[in-house]
């Protein structure tokens, strides 16, 4: 797939498309990361599961996790972010 073209829009400070990071908190438990990286396969079609980042919590009971994503909008990301928010896995997205 191609990349899409850089789009400037005057309502943002963000300049579509660009990577953007987006980090998800939640129990340490099995499917965890897996339930992340599927949502955002759904909204991120060149969404890389190499770019992924994990840092477990101090108690070991949390598990933090920054995905990067190719966010073509401000309608896109905020979808984005209501999809992972209404996890019921996911704790916190930042």
């Amino acid at each position: 797939m191609d990349t899409p073209e850089p789009v400037a829009r005057k309502d943002s400070l963000i300049e579509y498309p660009s990577m953007f990071p987006i980090k998800v908190m939640g129990e340490k438990t099995d499917g965890f990361v897996h339930a992340v990286t599927a949502t955002a396969r759904e909204f991120d079609p060149f969404f890389d599961a190499a770019t992924i980042e994990l840092r477990d919590s101090s108690g070991g009971k949390y598990l933090g996790i920054t995905i990067h994503v190719t966010a073509t909008s401000r309608e896109q990301l905020d979808a984005l972010y209501t999809a992972l928010s209404q996890h019921p896995m996911v704790k916190v997205v930042l």
